[in-house]
């Protein structure tokens, strides 16, 4: 396990054909002392050059540093966030540290930001959720999201659980894809959802953000003489999820379906459990339409998203074809039905069975089912099928009604929220998911 403080290089841009930004102060490019400004760089046969607000080209190299000096920061335009995902935008952020910019495929750049990781943690716990929100969440989040990101570097090293990307399993009528952790080439974790949000100091840094990481610093999940591979999402709907269930076939001890509730709510094991469990509103953590709450713990770009805990989603037959061929490449003919094979102990699917007249097939596991149901991701797999059928028995319409929002498994960010506003102090909240888990400093 590390003893000291790792610098993390984060991608906050890949391979797009200029990337365009400005150094706010002073900074050391190459042998150029005190440049500051409005920059451009682009890339061509693997070389980037880098060029000043003035249009005067400063550098050309392979990759091309900007060093601070004292305090300056630097922004970065157009930068993607949320990809993939409903609230995909561009915007400017303005970051700290290091700046990289580094040739890649096809003539274009990548945008690379090196900090150090406690630096780090105060933008993502911020980006993550709201820095105004409770002390106890944000030290609880700290110690969580920097569990994650030094297993995930570890595990790199061959040292933990786990598999990186995209994994494929084929067999028959059956295809079985689960995502994990990209292994990024030149970077060690991205800036999106996809890794963890990181937009610098664009998003307001208070100093209980601040103090939350400080107070923290150096502390981590331990379990086993490893660093937990500490997973969180934002709502698990109840139940948190069994890391098995969305991952590779690996039973992890700590990562394991708890009940977001001081009531013990019984597992998930046949449709019926599923049907009574999401059609019902128990009690949980994560169960709260408090505006006030969510707006102080939710960043701006999830306030939108109220029906989390349970949620419905309606198709058209056609629409629903069109999407499942879309979204699958498969051509299913006439959907006739969804039926769910395999679920998880919070009720979400793994295996989801797709009826059609000209080809039957079964899909897992629960992102790869949320990406063939919806334009964008569906909010969980945690979901039961209502189908309407015409006198001839062909179906209608599709209404899919659901539990939690995102994988489920590990902390649910809006139940530990909750825990932090009830008086539940950070390891307490922590210990609550990561059952088995210990604390433990590190550096």
């Amino acid at each position: 396990m590390i003893s000291q403080e790792p610098i993390i290089k984060v991608g906050i841009i890949e391979g797009v054909p200029q990337v365009e930004g400005s150094l706010q102060g002073k900074f050391a490019v190459a042998n150029v002392i005190g440049l500051k400004g409005g920059f451009t760089a682009q890339s061509e046969r693997g070389t980037v050059f880098f060029t000043n607000a003035e249009g005067q080209r400063i550098l050309s190299e392979e990759e091309v540093v900007c060093q601070p000096l004292e305090q300056s920061t630097f922004v970065l335009k157009n930068v993607k966030i949320g990809i993939g995902f409903h609230w995909e935008r561009l915007e400017d952020e303005k970051f700290e540290g290091r700046l990289r910019l580094m040739a890649h495929e096809g003539s274009t750049v990548t945008a690379i930001n090196e900090i150090g990781l406690e630096s780090y943690l105060k933008s993502v716990i911020s980006s993550e959720m709201s820095a105004n929100a409770p002390l106890e969440l944000l030290r609880a989040h700290a110690i969580v999201s920097r569990s994650w990101l030094v297993a995930m570097l570890e595990r790199g090293q061959g040292k933990s659980t786990g598999t990186h990307s995209q994994t494929t399993i084929r067999n028959g009528s059956e295809l079985i894809r689960w995502y994990d952790h990209e292994d990024h080439t030149n970077f060690d974790v991205c800036a999106d959802d996809h890794c963890q949000r990181y937009q610098g100091i664009t998003k307001i840094i208070t100093r209980t953000a601040a103090d939350a990481v400080e107070s923290t610093r150096g502390i981590f999940l331990v379990s086993n003489g490893e660093i937990c591979d500490a997973r969180y999402s934002k709502s698990c709907g109840g139940l948190s999820e069994n890391y098995e269930v969305v991952w590779d076939e690996t039973e992890v001890p700590y990562l394991r379906s708890v009940s977001d509730s001081t009531t013990q709510h019984k597992p998930i094991r046949t449709e019926r459990d599923a049907e009574r469990w999401i059609e019902s509103h128990p009690e949980a953590y994560c169960n709260t339409t408090d505006e006030g709450i969510l707006r102080m713990v939710l960043p701006s770009i999830d306030q939108g998203t109220r029906d989390f805990y349970r949620w419905k989603v309606e198709y058209s037959r056609e629409e629903l074809e069109d999407l499942i061929r879309t979204k699958s490449g498969v051509e299913f003919g006439t959907l006739l039905d969804l039926i769910p094979v395999s679920r998880g102990p919070s009720g979400r699917i793994y295996k989801l069975k797709i009826v059609g007249s000209a080809k039957t097939m079964t899909v897992g596991k629960e992102l790869e089912i949320r990406k063939w149901l919806s334009k964008s991701h569906l909010y969980s797999s945690a979901f039961i099928v209502d189908v309407e059928k015409d006198t001839k028995g062909i179906p209608t319409k599709f209404t899919l009604r659901g539990a939690g929002w995102g994988h489920g498994v590990g902390m649910c960010q809006i139940g530990a929220a909750m825990m932090a506003t009830k008086g539940h102090v950070a390891e307490q909240i922590v210990k609550h998911y990561f059952p088995g888990a210990e604390l433990g400093k590190l550096y």
